[in-house]
């Protein structure tokens, strides 16, 4: 099992035999999906960009320096 930990911002890193799983990398996307107590991470697919890219402006804390 991986495992990360949460900072004070809830922020926390993908390990880097997920992120090589996944094919992510700095500035993709990932999506979240809950069912139940289960929850599984995924690279975001075009529409899932598209709508957290509608909420980034209702999130200030996502345009911190600590973000970058």
């Amino acid at each position: 099992m991986l495992a990360s930990r949460l900072t004070t911002k809830y922020q926390a890193t993908i390990p880097a035999k997920v992120r090589e799983k996944l094919g992510v990398g700095q500035g993709d996307v990932i999506a979240f999906k809950i069912s139940g107590n289960k929850i599984t991470l995924h690279r975001a697919n075009p529409a899932d960009i598209a709508y957290a890219n509608t909420l980034t402006s209702t999130l200030s804390e996502w345009s911190s320096r600590n973000d970058e």
